[in-house]
């Protein structure tokens, strides 16, 4: 159970790559900190079955090992890690209340959101259980895994015709299944799919079921016009079809972004904090670019040393 009269000098929401490399930093700088673990500890590497681009792992880990370690980096720094979910943060004074949903509240006074996204799931039968098994929500992270092989992307927007160009360069065969007659990519994407003659384009269709047992084997799709339906094998799913910030319980205390990412880079002194001050972002809930581990690690780290001078000009 925490102590409700202590006072944490930063509590960071998220124990994804972006929190965890935040307390690091923090708990270095003899800064009393907090991470509250959220819904999914770990955050969405713990999804990835094999990671091999994240610096510094000469043969690669596995995703859930390296969010394991990382936790064991903040405890051995004496770093607490709690388990619970944010659902309401108040300010009083030069304080915030941080509410959980078990009805403890916490007391901080600077915080750092890493709540990270969500890739949006299409929630068809058999895709949760072999997600990490052959289903991906990220190309640039498992796309090296399926060279030579057949995969199927779902989707029409940027993202899916960024993820179609870019599997290009290791697979086979790609399908890209999309549930209307046209793309909403931007015309230069457009063409780098259309172009290319590894992908084959299945327009009207819908994936209605993924199968396998160990791992992705074959996916059902349907034409949604003439209602066919087929089996098709492949060895990779990528589904494209958007993300999703966690951002709900930040609504009327910071600015958000119509998408609901996090609005950073409000004070040029401070580029982490949003429009609230002694509250900061980092990783994929402020970033709808980038969306690679690495990436979070060292916007993690830059909300730490803004956290530290924040505090260190008596915030």
């Amino acid at each position: 159970m925490i102590d409700t009269q202590v006072v944490y000098d930063t509590l960071i929401v998220g124990s994804g790559p972006a929190g965890l490399t935040a307390a690091i930093y923090n708990i270095r700088a003899d800064l009393k900190t907090l991470i509250i673990a959220g819904n999914q500890p770990g955050g969405q590497l713990t999804l990835t079955t094999y990671v091999d681009n994240y610096p510094g792992f000469s043969t690669g880990i596995g995703g859930v090992k390296l969010m394991m370690d990382m936790q064991s980096q903040v405890k051995n720094l004496g770093g607490e890690i709690k388990q619970g979910v944010v659902k309401e943060i108040k300010k009083t004074a030069d304080i915030f209340d941080i509410y959980l949903e078990n009805g403890e509240i916490i007391k901080s006074k600077s915080i750092i959101i890493a709540t990270g996204a969500q890739s949006k799931w299409l929630g068809i039968k058999g895709e949760k259980e072999l997600i990490g098994h052959g289903v991906s929500g990220c190309a640039t992270c498992d796309g090296i895994f399926f060279k030579d092989k057949v995969v199927a992307v779902v989707g029409g927007g940027n993202t899916a015709c960024e993820d179609g160009s870019f599997l290009a360069k290791f697979a086979s065969k790609i399908y890209m299944i999309h549930r209307r007659d046209k793309f909403r990519a931007v015309q230069i994407e457009q063409k780098r799919i259309l172009g290319n003659n590894k992908i084959e384009i299945w327009w009207n269709s819908e994936v209605t079921e993924i199968i396998g047992q160990e791992k992705l084997e074959k996916i059902k799709v349907k034409n949604n016009l003439t209602g066919e339906e087929k089996l098709v094998e492949v060895d990779g799913l990528f589904v494209a079809i958007g993300r999703e910030p966690s951002s709900i319980f930040l609504q009327n205390l910071v600015e958000l972004e119509e998408s609901g990412y996090v609005v950073t880079h409000k004070n040029p002194d401070f580029p982490t904090m949003t429009s609230t001050e002694g509250i900061f972002a980092a990783g994929d809930c402020a970033d709808s670019v980038y969306r690679q581990a690495v990436a979070a690690a060292g916007d993690g780290c830059k909300a730490a040393l803004d956290v530290q001078k924040w505090l260190e000009n008596g915030s």
